[in-house]
């Protein structure tokens, strides 16, 4: 690449001396044949098309190359990143970074760099003719380079700034729309458009604002390296004609010289240009490079059970999310057994699914502790202890993807076994109406389907994976009877032979379940069966009571 890029720089000034050379040596003294001038016009420029051709194609495929394991890297590291990140950062805001600034920024540096290496090149060649010609106008020449350089490294540092904060602003404006498609029923039911309009209009105005600064910080090299190329340009003319005047020099080596300085600008000019695509490029790359290094992974143990786990235990576990100032959990102390129902039931608010999300470690502990077979989460490896639950909950996640593969997520496909989770989460009729059957795509998160079919398909991927530990988050809260039926059946089927535990608000989840814990304000405010907990006549009997907190079939 870096041969390609030499050759390439080297044929510009090459072409002024081949000619100079043929003319005054050659063609003068009648000793060189007219037709060798189109031959070496050709053969100079054939030489310098094949050499920018492999510069730009070898460095493209370099750079390719390392825009793809910095991609992978990215996501590779988003898949096990700590969860905090997902709190902070939108999800418009994580894939502007890895699919569209680090594209945007590669391509950008891509051209830079031929170019940087191209005029460079050219530059020091033209210079080293120059020097050859006449060292002392030469050195008038150079002198010009160091304001060059200070002009240049003012206004980058200027664009990155505002390269940082474009990123920022893009960033919220690419929230808006991410916003806007995700509630596009609840803004139009409320007749938001206008107001979500001037949302998007106040960034947009933001973001045309740095863009117009960019370009002024931009457009201001161009104009003034010229305007020092061209001073200098003036006094080497001016210093020529005098020392043409003292010494003699020929009009031939004077228009050489002069030839040759005026193809300079061409190259300074380039190079002033190229430091805008650098620098945003770099600022690109540069927060790619931030998500590597300044996220961590999830922490992680490295217990791996050897045989059947046992069961949960939870000893003074406290839990307050960054920002708030009242505990999400406080003291919670509980013991589940192997195979025991447990449901959990509170106002809303109470902690209910902070302790559900504990196990799995999707919220972290601020104080006590959470085993599972006698050893604190944090020593499990992360993989062994998620291929211990299975999750059902109310908001279900579908992929883009076929039936099959979101089924089986993440698992060895099985037909036979495909075909019995199929059947005992009710939905062998939806899979016969199906254009495809089990290949048919279910297009982005499978709105196309009913709420009941969605977690029928959710009860089918956790038995699919046959964890021995059950998740049950709310997960028939916005059904309607006839599905709710059907989901009720497909649960029933999935809790045989689990360790369950239940965020519930239906009485028959609740009355068959070998354990009731009330939960209220962060904490356990009494626990037993359903009908000792009537019978003790506290806050679980109180919501019995209370119109709508426990919903009857």
């Amino acid at each position: 690449m870096a041969i390609a890029a030499c050759v390439a720089a080297s044929t510009e000034p090459m072409i002024p001396a081949l000619l100079e050379q043929l003319l005054d040596k050659g063609f003068a003294k009648q000793s060189l044949p007219l037709w060798l001038v189109p031959v070496a016009v050709l053969g100079v420029f054939t030489l310098r098309g094949v050499a920018v051709f492999f510069a730009q194609y070898l460095l493209s495929y370099v750079a390719n190359g390392a825009m793809l394991r910095l991609r992978k890297a990215m996501f590779d590291r988003l898949t096990i990143a700590e969860l905090g990140l997902f709190v902070r950062e939108s999800a418009s805001s994580l894939s502007n970074t890895l699919v569209y600034e680090v594209q945007n920024g590669t391509n950008m540096l891509v051209g830079a760099v031929l170019s940087l290496l191209r005029d460079s090149l050219t530059l020091i060649a033209l210079l080293g003719y120059l020097l050859y010609l006449n060292w002392q106008l030469t050195s008038i020449v150079i002198l010009v380079f160091p304001a060059l350089v200070a002009v240049m490294r003012v206004l980058s540092r200027r664009l990155y700034g505002l390269t940082k904060r474009s990123q920022q602003a893009t960033d919220s404006l690419a929230y808006v729309v991410e916003e806007n498609v995700l509630a596009h029923r609840m803004i139009r039911l409320h007749g938001a458009q206008a107001s979500q309009a001037q949302r998007f209009q106040t960034f947009s105005q933001q973001l045309r604002g740095l863009a117009l600064r960019a370009t002024v910080a931009s457009a201001a090299m161009t104009p003034l390296t010229q305007i020092l190329s061209a001073c200098a340009l003036s006094v080497v003319i001016m210093v020529a004609l005098w020392q043409a005047q003292a010494d003699g020099t020929t009009v031939g080596g004077f228009v050489s010289f002069v030839t040759a300085m005026l193809m300079l600008v061409t190259p300074i000019r380039r190079l002033a240009d190229v430091a805008n695509p650098i620098t945003r490029g770099v600022a690109a790359i540069e927060r790619g490079l931030l998500m590597l290094d300044a996220i961590p992974p999830q922490s992680s143990g490295d217990y791996t059970p050897d045989g059947a786990v046992g069961g949960i235990e939870l000893r003074g576990v406290g839990v307050q999310y960054a920002g708030k100032e009242t505990h999400a959990l406080s003291n919670v102390n509980l013991q589940v057994a192997t195979g025991e129902v447990v449901a959990f039931v509170g106002p809303s608010g109470a902690g209910k699914t902070t302790l559900v999300n504990l196990l799995p470690r999707f919220v972290e502990c601020t104080s006590g502790s959470v085993t599972l077979n006698g050893t604190d989460i944090t020593a499990w490896r992360l993989a062994s202890l998620r291929e211990q639950f299975a999750l059902v909950s109310q908001d279900v996640v579908m992929l883009n993807d076929s039936l099959t593969a979101n089924i089986a997520l993440g698992q060895v496909i099985d037909e036979t076994r495909l075909a019995e989770c199929i059947e005992a989460a009710n939905l062998t009729e939806l899979v016969a109406t199906l254009p495809n059957g089990l290949n048919t795509l279910l297009g982005h998160n499978a709105v196309s389907l009913s709420g009941g079919q969605r977690q029928r398909l959710a009860i089918a991927r956790a038995l699919y994976k046959n964890a021995p530990i059950l998740l049950l988050d709310e997960a028939t809260s916005a059904l309607d009877n006839a599905s709710e039926r059907l989901v009720q059946d497909a649960l029933k089927r999935l809790m045989l032979g689990r360790t369950t535990l239940i965020v519930a608000h239906r009485l028959s989840t609740i009355e068959h379940a070998d354990r009731v814990v009330v939960m209220a304000d962060g904490g356990i405010a009494e626990q037993g069966t359903h009908a000792s907990l009537l019978e003790a006549n506290g806050l679980y009997a109180q919501l019995h009571r209370t119109p709508g907190a426990l919903t009857p079939d």
